[in-house]
This record gives structure tokens, sequence and C-alpha cells, in this order.
């Protein structure tokens, strides 16, 4: 048996299990599609890198939607603050900003995939870049024995032939392909072909943290908009089923911003059930409806001998005005003391219930993260290791976990990656 471990993708989580396999002891070979390492890592956090989250890992898990509890062994192995240590070692300082969010000092992802570099030629990683592995090699379809992989194709090259496909042997396999989202970086789904290859059963991925389309074409006029300090709630065949606190953004083609992109993962898993999805967004949430009215009434009589069109400047974002006014069915040149008490209600219902019916979301291109993938129940969480196939690891996006907003994510990656990482090492020195 080979003493050798693959990594198969070379973002957070692979150049974490690829290090710490290799630290542990390891021959180490990592494979990655792309012509460099962390592409993905590169472009998170809006190119700054939001590593983790400065919360109390204790909890973390409800910031799982997606399986948070498989994360559980992970995290206790390897959690935010051994991650943040780590990265100090390796000479990544850290800054603590909004929402508890974790950013390396420089601002700038490229100095976390740096280290990671550094960490693998300190440990004598071989790495082969611009390579895609195609297939599992499985010995009685229960142990992996090493890969198949070829160069990756692209659009201008010739269409590979079946000879230049190599073969790798491995004694341990470490699959950290991530998902289907940014597919630009890499992530196109590898991961859920060789799972289905080695009989695993893969969820169906879904965009999650994707802005939404809106039915409406109002919000193309409020473009680039942002709200602060709004409530909005997500409603699935007119139940409701979450609802956020926060800031959102307006977009020509609906909605986004970081409350929005929480709640986008049960409007994408509504939809893939043709269900009827509805956002409502509280722009007055600090007030309860009475206290509204009251403030409309107290504005209407300051305001009295105005039209209704100039009366809400201190109550609303300029733009917003005319878009609020054509909504309410209200005459914008009504004089506000000839507003109707039923007129100023149905303001005060239109202010805290502004709705937009949902039809889809801007798709994997533009989702942060994966919903779906490699099912948790065929896999360890003790090790990441397949309770399906001897030898075979999964770590990252590739599995069915996802988080929201807020450094959760990368950190599930880099814990599992850990954890695969230190226990395919011990795998294959145990079969020694």
């Amino acid at each position: 048996m080979s003493k050798r471990v693959i990594v198969v993708g070379g973002g957070a989580a692979g150049l974490m299990a690829a290090g710490q396999a290799a630290a542990a002891g390891a021959e180490v070979v990592l494979i990655e599609k792309m012509k460099r390492l962390g592409s993905k890592l590169a472009i998170s956090g809006k190119g700054r890198c939001n590593i983790t989250n400065a919360g109390d890992i204790s909890d973390f898990i409800r910031f799982y939607p997606g399986n948070g509890k498989f994360l559980y062994a992970s995290f206790k192995q390897f959690d935010n603050q051994d991650l943040i240590g780590f990265l100090k070692e390796l000479g990544v300082e850290t800054k603590i900003e909004r929402g508890g969010r974790i950013f390396p000092v420089s601002d700038e992802a490229e100095t976390v995939i740096a280290a990671f570099q550094k960490f693998l030629s300190q440990h004598k990683v071989k790495i082969i870049l611009g390579h895609t592995v195609e297939e599992l090699v499985l010995e009685k379809e229960t142990k992996v024995v090493g890969v198949k992989f070829r160069r990756s194709r692209n659009k201008t090259s010739d269409s590979n032939t079946s000879n230049d496909q190599e073969f790798c042997p491995a004694g341990a396999v470490i699959v950290a392909t991530g998902g289907a989202s940014y597919p630009g970086t890499g992530s196109t789904g590898d991961g859920y072909k060789l799972a289905a290859q080695a009989g695993h059963k893969v969820i169906k991925p879904l965009p999650a943290l994707v802005p939404l389309r809106a039915l409406e074409d109002w919000p193309r006029e409020l473009q680039g908009l942002a709200l602060k300090n709004v409530e909005v709630s997500i409603w699935v065949d007119g139940v409701q089923k979450g609802k956020q606190f926060g800031e959102m953004m307006f977009t020509h083609f609906g909605i986004s911003g970081p409350v929005v992109l929480t709640l986008s993962r049960i409007a994408s898993h509504a939809l893939a059930e043709h269900k009827k999805v509805e956002v409502r967004i509280n722009l007055k949430p600090a007030l309860t409806f009475e206290q509204l009215d009251a403030r409309l009434q107290r504005d209407f009589k300051r305001f009295c001998n105005k039209h209704f069109k100039n009366s809400l400047d201190e109550l609303l974002p300029k733009s917003m005005i005319p878009v609020i006014i054509r909504l309410s069915a209200i005459s914008p040149n009504k004089v506000t003391n000839e507003i109707s008490k039923e007129e100023r209600r149905r303001l005060c219902h239109l202010l805290q219930e502004l709705r937009l019916n949902i039809t889809g979301t801007l798709g994997m291109a533009a989702a942060i993260v994966t919903s779906g993938g490699v099912d948790t129940k065929q896999i360890n969480p003790a090790t990441m290791e397949s309770r399906l196939i001897k030898g075979l690891f999964w770590a990252g996006e590739v599995i069915d976990i996802d988080g929201i907003t807020g450094g959760y994510n990368l950190q599930a990656a880099f814990s599992t990656g850990y954890k695969a990482g230190r226990a395919a090492a011990e795998y294959i020195q145990s079969t020694e």
C-alpha cells in the first residue's frame, strides 16, 4: 500500500488538509485544477478574506443551517482560536470587525494564501497545478488506492485524449474540491462526480448566500440604495420561514446585501420545490404600527399645507419617496391635511410590509457558497473518512454543509480540512 496522501483541490480546505497531513508525517501530493492555489479564497470577503468569526465556538453550530451538528468534532479539534493562532505563527496578524468578523490586518486575501504556500513548502508538499482529477481508483469497490488525472481542459487547448491520463497511487485521498458556487474559481462540482463514482449520495447542490431576483420592476429604480437597520422576513407559501435585521440593498434585478444573503438559502430551497416565495421589508422595525401611525400624524400636521410628495423627506431616503408614493396609491399632489385615516394607515402597512415576489436567485455563478453536496450521513465526523470507502476523506464545501455570512463557511473549511488531513496521515501510518 502506498504511504502517500493525495489532496484533490487547493482551496481553503485542501490547503489546510495538505499541510496538516504533511505536518503529521505523510508524503503529500496536492492536485489543483486551476493554475494557482486559493482562487476562491482570493476573492472571499471582497478580496479581504473573512477568515473566521470571533464568537464563542460553542455558539457556532447555530450559524450553519446546513448540517451544523456535523461540525462538532472538527471544531473541537480545531476551532476559531486555533485558526487565529495557526495563522499568526505563519506571520498573518488578524483583526476583529463588525459582527465579530475576523480579517487579516493586511486586508488582503493574498496574505493568507501566501501563508499557506509557506506552510506547504515547509512540509514539502508536492503541488501539481492545472490538472483535474477525473477518477478515484478503487480496490474491490471498498478502498481507494489512487487517482487518475490529466491536464485541465481550457477553451484554447486541443481536446484531451484518453491516453494522456495519469495514475497517481495513494494510501489515502482527501477530496476538497469545493462546491459549485463561483465556478470561475474552479468550483464546478467535480467532487460530486467523484462522490457518485464512489457510491456516495449527493444532496442536490443549490445556491446559498446569493442575491434574489424579484418579479416587481420598482427595485430597478432604487438600484444601489442600501438600507440599514431594516427587518427582512421571508415567506414560503404564505408562512414566515425566517427573519433578519440589518442591512440590505436594492439592485437592478431585485435585492441583495447581508440580510438578504442570509435568508437566500430558504428561498433557494423553496424555489427548487416550486413554492411561492415572498420577501417583506419592514423599513421602520423600531416602531410598532401604532407608533409609526402617530409619527405620520405628527409629520402630516407639521407639513399640513404641503403636498404628500413633499412630506416624507424626514422619513425615507429621497430616492425611495417616489416609489413609496406610487405603491401607496395616494395622490402625490394631495395636501397632507386631506389624507384620510384609511390612507395613512395603508401607508403604515406599506412601510412595515414592503413586499416583493421572489422569482429566482442569481444562481451558482453569484452564490458565495453551495447548499448541498456529499451526504454527511456517509462521512464519519470524527475523522472525515467515508463510511463506504476506506482511505477516502472529505473536507470543505464539497460536503453538504453551509453557514451564514460572517466567516463561518471558511472556518468550516479550515476545521474539516484540519481534521481530514490529520486523520488521513494517521490512517496510512496505521496500515504500516
